[in-house]
């Protein structure tokens, strides 16, 4: 599977819309789970296939593959996963959806 990139057809869409390809990106299985367990330490990949419980060390190479292309997640030299600062800026606008994700379950509960 190709990697999601603006101004190209993308699962789901063929206009190449910016918004289209992040959705796709994010919208892949496990992403969002390593970006959530990346926001706030430096994982290596054990540790972060533990956070992730367990998934398997094949996908968790092509996501965190797709994620560095993407500039979201970088290596660090002493071998460490971390989010760039597009990673946090990412982070920062999906917040939102937490907190409604938040209330949601709160109504759910009543």
């Amino acid at each position: 599977m190709a990697i999601p990139k603006p101004g190209k057809p993308v699962r789901g869409s063929a206009t190449g819309r910016p918004i289209m390809a992040l959705l796709d990106l994010l919208g892949r299985r496990w992403t969002l789970r390593i970006i959530w367990e990346l926001r706030e330490n430096t994982l290596n990949f054990r540790q972060l296939q533990q956070a992730c419980g367990e998934m398997s060390p094949s996908v968790l190479n092509q996501r965190l593959h797709e994620l560095k292309k993407a500039r979201i997640v970088s290596l660090k030299e002493e071998g460490g996963y971390l989010l760039t600062d597009e990673g946090q800026d990412l982070l920062k606008s999906l917040m939102p959806l937490n907190d409604w994700a938040e209330r949601w379950a709160k109504r759910e509960k009543r």
